[in-house]
């Protein structure tokens, strides 16, 4: 087969003409009733329908500081692929999607401006794109699916034209006001009481002038009237204006409301002969188009006053004024985004009261977990998309652990870091602290996520890092790298004047310096150490002499045969490296002992790693033991015999299977511990 008709059979594969069809069917009012008297689903109003998508995709309980969290699926975008996924936002979300339930079942939400709030860059944009994009997919699905009517209309001489609702009207608005609560009543028989379908408001002012003059030239006849009603299905676009709605501010001289309600067609006012017939009118403003949908409102309090006016109208009591006709009824979300500055000038302006009151806020904060940051920047940096450019272990680690310290509040609890209280946010645990002061120490922070570095800065310097002079040469790029780039970056960082927070930043990052220096010594110690055999006896051995001084016995010296005391250096060589203090040395062993017995019990064997501690424990003593023999210190000086470097070599290898390093940037790592080493500085862990 050739390429050419390999191409053609992939796209053939992936369009699905049974679906097409489904996609794009018409028929009858008469048909559309029994659509909708099987499927109920298909009146929803927007609301019903963007919270009902939420949920289409499913969700997962968790708990959290002994609170109930939900995640719901949707925000991680399985639509695209997790493109837009949202990470460690489950609490504004939670907020957002009961704004929507509320909403939805007609509590009084519906009558809102939903406004997200935020420092730049918390991924306020996202969500809504989110939505809009989840919104377009959706209505192609049978679960998603709605429709929206046109007139056939037939002239004198017998031609006929098809003219195509401009609002995508509900067709049951097409059934009269005084017959509708009785029509909806048979449509809402089975439904729950929290599932009904409500059809509120008249039609649009053009389609309200069809059905006039239909229903004077048949004398009434409403069935008449339905001959000329072409029931369509309908997807939702934001490319095609159907259904979604985007606003974006623009220079305050040049703002027109006509780009929210519609405007007069001039050419047609002669045909028709006026510019108040609604066949003469543009019904495209952003509010008319993303009728049955979501309008957008970008930097919405940017708008200018008259806007935002109409955006009271339109939450408020569902319509619009277009120009030269009367409040129009609209079936729409409307959400808006603004930065934490314009919010501020909105609470200062009295003028503004009445915006502020129809609006329902919704903080949008940046992630104060740094597992959360991470997922933000592995997104964007990964082996799939960043290619022929190595990216050592923790150089995304470190730019997030950095960004959650410029966002959370120094701790008032004495003795606690602000790096042990990031770590804590972490779900890592910390002696002394239970998850009940970790409650405390949210609580006492209320405003912690609104301020600090945003992801977008860290992106940025990654992006600079990758690109670098030294990346290109070694094409490989390791945390020291990005840690100068964000430092440098901050010398010109359009957002943070004030010098006091620049120099705090810097000295933040001296701390992140600091635990990545930590993390490279124990990941060096664990691969010098990780001679399984070496460290399974010696666990053996560890084990022999606790299990011997448990039970007041003696230890068989299998190379002289004779019975020996424990050996209560080695034990205790062993415990120091984990901190068991001399007083609790016999606890501590009879705790092993009991362990070893529970696992017996249960038909499970004892092994080095099972009990993380002593594993631990082991590891460093290991380490001790190794360091002298592999004489890291010697390889800063270079000098280092045959059997030195092989063994350094198989240390290499280690972190490069276990720990994820390539060639240049093992080699970095053992350098650079080794010049740690070299000048004395080992902190004991």
């Amino acid at each position: 087969m050739s390429k050419r008709n390999e191409i053609l059979g992939i796209v053939d594969k992936h369009l699905d003409g049974q679906r097409f069809r489904q996609q794009h069917w018409e028929g009858s009012f008469a048909d559309y009733l029994d659509i909708v008297s099987e499927t109920p689903t298909v009146a929803r109003n927007a609301y019903q329908r963007v919270y009902d998508m939420i949920l289409h995709f499913g969700s997962k309980k968790y708990t959290y500081l002994r609170r109930d969290y939900i995640h719901y699926n949707f925000f991680d975008d399985p639509i695209d692929h997790g493109q837009d996924a949202i990470f460690g936002l489950d609490e504004a979300l939670m907020r957002l999607v009961d704004f929507l339930k509320a909403a939805a079942q007609g509590y009084g939400a519906d009558r809102r401006i939903l406004l997200l709030h935020g420092p730049v860059g918390s991924s306020k944009s996202t969500i809504v794109r989110l939505l809009k994009k989840g919104l377009e997919s959706y209505s192609r699905l049978e679960e998603g699916a709605l429709y929206t009517f046109s007139w056939k209309l037939t002239d004198e001489q017998g031609r006929t034209e098809i003219v195509p609702c401009p609002m995508h009207e509900e067709p049951l608005k097409l059934i009269p006001r005084e017959a509708r609560r009785e029509a909806l009543s048979k449509i809402n028989a089975d439904l729950p009481e929290d599932r009904q379908i409500r059809i509120v408001g008249d039609l649009d002012p053009l389609c309200r002038r069809m059905y006039s003059d239909l229903l004077l030239k048949y004398d009434g006849n409403w069935r008449k009237v339905l001959d000329h009603v072409v029931v369509r299905r309908i997807m939702l676009s934001e490319k095609d204006r159907v259904g979604i709605g985007t606003f974006q501010p623009k220079d305050e001289k040049n703002q027109d409301s006509t780009e929210l309600t519609g405007d007069i067609n001039y050419r047609k006012i002669a045909l028709y002969g006026s510019d108040s017939d609604p066949r003469a009118f543009n019904f495209d403003g952003e509010l008319n188009i993303a009728n049955r949908g979501m309008c957008e409102f970008i930097e919405v309090l940017k708008l200018d006053v008259a806007f935002l006016y109409d955006l009271l109208g339109a939450s408020q009591e569902h319509a619009i004024k277009p120009k030269k006709f009367a409040q129009t009824d609209i079936d729409e979300v409307i959400i808006g985004h603004t930065n934490e500055p314009e919010y501020k000038k909105l609470q200062s302006n009295e003028l503004m009261e009445a915006f502020r009151d129809r609006t329902i806020k919704i903080d949008v904060p940046y992630n104060i977990r740094v597992s959360d940051e991470i997922k933000i920047y592995s997104k964007d940096f990964n082996k799939e998309k960043v290619r022929g450019i190595h990216i050592a272990p923790h150089t995304v680690e470190v730019a997030a652990m950095w960004a959650v310290l410029t966002r959370i509040e120094e701790p008032k609890k004495a003795g606690l870091t602000l790096l042990q209280k990031s770590k804590l946010y972490d779900g890592k645990s910390i002696p002394g602290f239970t998850e009940d002061s970790i409650k405390e120490l949210r609580e006492e922070a209320p405003r912690e996520g609104m301020q600090g570095i945003s992801p977008r800065y860290i992106q940025d310097k990654v992006s600079n890092t990758l690109v670098g002079e030294q990346a290109q040469l070694e094409r490989c790029i390791n945390p020291f790298m990005l840690m100068n780039e964000l430092e440098s970056g901050l010398s010109h960082h359009s957002l943070i004047t004030d010098e006091n927070l620049k120099k705090r930043y810097k000295e933040l990052l001296s701390v992140v310096r600091e635990e990545y220096e930590d993390i490279l010594k124990g990941e060096v110690q664990r691969a010098i150490s990780a001679d399984e055999d070496a460290i399974r006896r010696l666990c053996t051995n560890y084990i022999e002499n606790v299990r011997a001084y448990t039970q007041r016995e003696k230890v068989r010296n299998k190379y002289t045969g004779r019975d020996e005391e424990p050996d209560e250096r080695l034990m205790r060589a062993i415990e120091e490296k984990i901190d068991i203090p001399d007083s609790r040395k016999d606890d501590f062993r009879q705790e092993i002992m009991n362990y070893i017995g529970a696992l017996s019990l249960d038909g499970k064997k004892f092994e080095y790693h099972t009990n993380a501690r002593l594993h631990k424990a082991l590891e460093l003593k290991l380490f001790e033991d190794s360091r002298d023999s592999i004489k890291l210190k010697n390889v800063v000086s270079g000098v280092v015999d045959e059997e030195t470097q092989a063994k350094i070599d198989v240390v290499k290898q280690r972190l490069i299977k276990y720990f994820g390093y390539n060639e240049t940037s093992a080699t970095d790592v053992l350098n650079y511990v080794a010049s740690i080493f070299a000048r004395g500085d080992t902190k004991d862990d």
